[in-house]
């Protein structure tokens, strides 16, 4: 049995513990927040969690296996350090890694020697269609030459303190809500980025609204050009205006020999009863010769689709997260991929900002040369 202790009891912390609890060698057995009435709700619906008034107290709690970070992006960084300078365990931190460029080197040697597994949790490489689209992608288009991420979905949801309105403490949306997307363009392609070309901006989203005065300056919408290494390129199309699209994210992959995508609808909770049941993942391969399309449903469990908002692919994550913590497998999404998806995001941040295309090291983008951002 894996005894977790969760550090951070919001939205996405809930589906954390859910799934968790799907786990046959899994149970959250303390939980952390400075928000007591959240911590207290988390630890209930972890069926009887303990619950610490601090991180120090969950880390010096006796029966704890590994930590899970669900906190908000800005405390990522000193709550890592904190768990390795007082009680290094097994990690799994939840994207962004970090958000300020200032930060990667003291993560890079932070776990340059770390003798516990660290597991970046970008879910998104594990959406039943999108881990069929991954695993199909080389032979379906005989090498990736294009790729395509559409994601067309709801605004940035309410948090608590409201701190995911303002990019000082998310890293901006090209960074907190599109590692996972840059992830998986480096995933898809298996090569590096060299180069980042973005345009993006706040159209629709929060701009009547006030936070102490101030109004939110985070991005609702943008395109995103990446260059890789070996001449392939990948295009983001961000909107955050868009929730009645019937499919939240669509990918496109095409090479030589053909074309594959993935349809993957948002959250079920979204989908209006009016229209019926929510409409079911697809798997379409599309080749040149015989010319296609091949068009297959991939449904996803409904108990994972009840246990969270991301079509199954966190308790498939804490799957693989927990047979590690066993000594079983490896990880799968390291510290280096979760600083390479923040690298490519901090990129296209800055492109947007100045106009200008932004060179990356043709060498696996590492945390220390983030700070260069």
């Amino acid at each position: 049995m894996v005894n977790y202790g969760l550090v951070g009891c919001g939205m996405m912390a809930r589906e954390h513990i859910m799934n968790i609890n799907l786990l046959p060698h899994g149970r959250v057995c303390v939980v952390y927040d400075p928000v007591p009435e959240l911590a207290q709700a988390a630890a209930v619906l972890a069926g009887g969690a303990h619950v610490a008034d601090s991180l120090d107290a969950l880390l010096a709690f006796a029966d704890l296996d590994a930590v899970v970070i669900v906190s908000p992006n800005y405390l990522h960084v000193p709550q890592l350090q904190q768990i390795v300078a007082t009680r290094p365990l097994p990690i799994l931190c939840e994207k962004p890694l970090f958000t300020n460029p200032s930060d990667a080197a003291l993560v890079d040697d932070l776990f340059a020697a770390y003798p516990h597994p660290v597991w970046v949790a970008m879910e998104y490489r594990y959406m039943p269609p999108v881990a069929a689209l991954v695993a199909q992608a080389e032979a379906a288009t005989g090498g990736v030459r294009m790729l395509t991420i559409r994601e067309h979905r709801f605004p940035f949801l309410p948090k608590v303190g409201d701190w995911n309105r303002f990019n000082a403490k998310t890293g901006g949306t090209l960074v907190e809500k599109c590692c996972h997307f840059f992830d998986l363009m480096r995933l898809i392609m298996q090569d590096e980025p060299v180069r980042v070309m973005a345009s993006a901006g706040q159209a629709v989203n929060h701009i009547d609204e006030r936070y102490d005065g101030q109004a939110p300056d985070i991005w609702d919408n943008a395109y995103v050009i990446v260059d890789f290494a070996r001449g392939s390129r990948a295009m983001l199309e961000l909107c955050m205006f868009a929730e009645g699209s019937r499919y939240q994210e669509e990918i496109s992959a095409v090479g030589p020999l053909g074309k594959i995508e993935a349809l993957v609808p948002g959250p079920g909770r979204f989908w209006p009863l009016a229209l019926g049941e929510p409409p079911v993942p697809q798997l379409i391969i599309s080749p040149r010769d015989p010319k296609g399309p091949f068009i297959s449903e991939i449904p996803v469990d409904p108990t994972l689709l009840e246990a969270g908002d991301h079509n199954g692919s966190t308790f498939y994550q804490h799957q693989r997260f927990n047979a590690v913590v066993r000594g079983e497998g490896a990880v799968e999404v390291t510290v280096q991929d979760g600083a390479a998806a923040v690298a490519i995001g901090m990129a296209a941040q800055q492109s947007a900002r100045t106009g200008q295309a932004v060179s990356l090291p043709q060498s696996p983008v590492t945390t220390a040369q983030v700070a260069g951002l």
